[in-house]
């Protein structure tokens, strides 16, 4: 069983370590090209696809559905988008997004938590509400408009910097930033503290019996998936220049949600190739109609009933057996 998870694992690594080649050459290519709409494009895939980590976070490997991830990405957009107006500072966007992160999950969390099942996801989804109601009636926060004026900044990275304003240099940068974001998930999720959360969602009871306390574990997820949503958050206003209280709607947390069942349940590397193909998807069919909503919805249920374990259920398990035939020679 062990040597099983182990090739799981493996297997996730090699995806990403595809997805990340897969960058490269389109960010050659991109160069080569000039483009600039097909690269922004993707960035913005790569910062929805750390939106979908963290719903796969709560949703693949502890049990739990939320329908209001959306309260922290546009948390992060709105907290990042005023720092970077008040000290055009990308660090101080990012300090300023990681405070607001775990004060408001630890919050949102310690709410969320005591409830289970479908009233887990409607208290989700009613406190995105609350916010996104709240960012829409407030003019300061440009109300229905959006925050709007985020500058165009240069992002210090000690021996170089990168331009928000370029389309290759960003691209790299939030690839590189979304591959973080896996690596740390995964890391973290295969500590004991993971292996709690996987238990917790087989089985909460013997969780408990054996001493553990199950409203920690879940707090703690809760916490990790705030953090990660938030920070992915804070890098759309540097993408788009503004931050918008559409980032706090349903339709947000109902596309990460979409986007993790496409891409599969509990794989974490699904939810970054589920963003990219949603983002495809979207692309392709709205540049026929303006009814793409229906398609997708249709693709959406054609999924769960055909590929019930999503876009990995397909590919992982091929690339398990050719490392497990690799690893007996």
């Amino acid at each position: 069983m062990r040597d099983a998870i182990t090739l799981q694992t493996r297997a996730g690594h090699w995806l990403v370590a595809l997805l990340v080649l897969g960058g490269l050459v389109f960010a050659v290519v991109g160069f080569a090209t000039g483009d600039t709409f097909y690269l922004r494009l993707a960035t913005e895939a790569l910062i929805f696809g750390g939106l979908a980590l963290s719903v796969d976070i709560l949703l693949g490997y502890t049990g739990l559905l939320s329908l209001g991830q959306a309260l922290y990405f546009g948390l992060g957009a709105y907290v990042s988008a005023l720092a970077l107006i008040a000290w055009q500072s990308f660090w101080a966007a990012i300090g300023a997004s990681l405070a607001a992160a775990l004060v408001c999950g630890l919050a949102g969390g310690l709410i969320a938590n005591r409830v289970r099942g479908v009233y887990f996801a409607l208290i989700t989804f009613g406190m995105a509400q609350v916010l996104a109601k709240a960012v829409y009636n407030t003019r300061a926060l440009g109300a229905s408009d959006g925050l709007i004026g985020v500058p165009v900044l240069d992002i210090n990275l000690g021996l170089f910097s990168v331009s928000s304003a370029s389309p290759v240099g960003f691209f790299l940068f939030v690839l590189a930033v979304t591959v973080l974001f896996y690596v740390l998930a995964a890391y973290l999720l295969d500590t004991p503290f993971g292996r709690l959360l996987i238990a917790l969602k087989a089985n909460e009871n013997r969780v408990l019996f054996i001493g553990y306390r199950t409203s920690t574990l879940r707090l703690g997820s809760y916490l990790v998936a705030a953090v990660i949503a938030t920070l992915s958050g804070a890098l759309y206003p540097m993408l788009r220049g503004f931050a918008s209280p559409e980032l706090l709607f349903f339709s947000t947390s109902g596309n990460a949600v979409i986007t993790v069942i496409l891409g599969g349940v509990g794989t974490l590397v699904g939810a970054l190739y589920g963003s990219v193909l949603l983002t495809i998807v979207k692309s392709v069919v709205g540049s026929w109609t303006e009814h793409h909503l229906i398609v997708i919805g249709l693709i959406f249920m054609a999924v769960v009933v055909l590929l019930p374990k999503g876009l990995m259920g397909l590919v992982q398990p091929a690339l398990v057996s050719v490392l497990g035939r690799g690893s007996r020679r």
